[in-house]
């Protein structure tokens, strides 16, 4: 059997990734490629934690900057990636893949509570595990959840799949055409360089803790597997050189 190089991964889902094309909800075709490239993985015994963005449904900054009160705005985020994190699970559990879904926010008639404990567990049993309602917190955003889980569950590894680019670019590549790739870079670089991977509290979560990230796009059938077996591809920021 083939051996990965990541054995605990977070797979890091924005929410517009969901939506596919349509922009908004949630596409079936893109959520059921997304959930077989996960069964493949599977195959592997890797263990897999997911975070789902809520962007495709409604997003706390927009609404705050509409006049709304940022903690309700927020809030209501938490709940758009509970909506998409059932349908995910939803799309799973129809090609048999043990599914388990923990909120931060307490609603024990649609998922589990997130306890670190169980979770891991959850995990050693060859169950996808996606963490929902973020930190259950306003304020901050999945990409901290992502960063904030991995380091609870010493994860290896966290994979941010993306829907409209392949790696992280010096500039919107659909607006700039002079802008760059980059293959590697250090959470220092997208501090000190402004690049919108993600927010500066995950990346200095990621920093401190050393976990490594790999950006990729996830339209491309298969990429999953490629970045957990080692696959050069789309950009990977370390906390070194």
């Amino acid at each position: 059997m083939e051996k990965p190089k990541y054995n605990r991964i977070v797979l890091k889902l924005s929410g517009e990734a969901l939506a596919g094309d349509q922009g908004y909800g949630i596409d079936p075709v893109v959520i059921q490629s997304i959930a077989n490239q996960i069964k493949e993985i599977m195959k592997l015994d890797v263990e897999v934690a997911i975070i789902v963005g809520g962007g495709n449904i409604w997003r706390g900054m927009a609404g705050s900057a509409k006049g709304m009160d940022r903690a309700t705005a927020d809030y209501m985020g938490m709940l758009a990636t509970v909506m998409n994190s059932l349908a995910l699970q939803d799309s799973l559990e129809n090609i048999d893949v043990q599914t388990r879904v923990q909120t931060s926010i307490e609603m024990r008639q649609v998922a589990e509570p997130y306890i670190r404990r169980r979770a891991i567990r959850h995990l050693e049993k060859k169950r996808v595990v996606i963490f929902a309602a973020g930190t259950g917190n306003p304020y901050f955003s999945t990409d901290t959840t992502a960063a904030l889980r991995a380091a609870e569950i010493e994860a290896d590894v966290i994979l941010m799949a993306k829907n409209k680019v392949d790696g992280v670019y010096s500039a919107d590549p659909s607006v700039d055409e002079t802008a760059v790739k980059y293959e590697k870079l250090t959470y220092l670089d997208l501090l000190k360089e402004g690049l919108a991977v993600m927010d500066s509290t995950a990346s200095s979560l990621c920093m401190d803790n050393d976990i490594p990230l790999i950006v990729f796009s996830i339209m491309e059938e298969g990429n999953i597997k490629r970045a957990v077996m080692g696959e050069e591809i789309g950009t990977i920021i370390r906390g070194k050189e």
